[in-house]
């Protein structure tokens, strides 16, 4: 490896090398290589089975890769043992999901002080983080409220403010607005570039959406597990 390819990787947030995933016979990922870089948003599109969310979940650490490796930041994800995988998961990584994954019976500022509970954070800095983050999604008055309280669009902020409050390097949406009416899901939208932009935080979105997409400086189109087309940066 050159020595400019060496620091170019190293600069980068996310590395993506070789990895294939398959699930019996099938391959499902097939020497998939991708870089993304901080405060860098990266749409991964593509048909139903062409293995976006197997990605995504590689590069959470949630499903390991039969071949290659993902590096998140200097950490070897390959390096790791399940509860490696998890503290790096806890520690660098939010992720947004469809279905928002809320705690029923946890309160919209209990859901997003979850991960702060898990990192051991002080109470006083548990305090301040979720009333900010509640009032830079618009939900300070609703803090109390249970989730199936909250509309569909209430319940993915919260998630979203879930998903950055312990200030992760990595941002990975599933379908984010794919549960949610037309008018709701551009607001989730808006709302997840601007609090990506103002904390310098990579994403990688995957979704069947043009105006998910439309929110990404590059689209990594996927077809039968490969990667068949990158636009350029914006």
């Amino acid at each position: 490896m050159h020595r400019a390819d060496a620091d170019a990787k190293r600069a980068a947030c996310l590395v993506v090398e070789e990895i294939t995933r398959r699930y019996g016979p099938r391959t499902v990922l097939d020497r998939v290589s991708l870089e993304v870089a901080a405060g860098e948003r990266v749409a991964l599109t593509g048909p139903s089975g062409s293995g976006k969310t197997t990605l995504l979940n590689c590069i959470g650490g949630v499903d390991r890769p039969d071949s290659g490796n993902v590096l998140l930041g200097k950490c070897s994800l390959g390096d790791l043992d399940g509860a490696g995988l998890a503290r790096v998961r806890r520690e660098q990584i939010g992720t947004i999901f469809q279905f928002f994954h809320l705690l029923p019976t946890l309160t919209a500022a209990e859901n997003i002080e979850l991960p702060l509970l898990l990192l051991r954070m002080g109470h006083s800095e548990r305090e301040r983080r979720v009333a900010a983050i509640l009032g830079r999604i618009g939900l300070s008055d609703r803090a109390g409220a249970l989730p199936g309280r909250l509309s569909g669009g209430e319940q993915q902020r919260v998630a979203i403010a879930r998903a950055l409050v312990h200030r992760p390097s990595l941002v990975l949406a599933d379908e984010p607005t794919g549960n949610l009416d037309s008018v709701s899901g551009a607001n989730v939208l808006a709302l997840l570039r601007e609090l990506t932009d103002e904390a310098g935080l990579a994403l990688v979105l995957v979704t069947h959406s043009e105006e998910a997409a439309a929110i990404c400086h590059r689209h990594i189109h996927l077809r039968d597990g490969r990667i068949v087309d990158t636009t350029p940066p914006a």
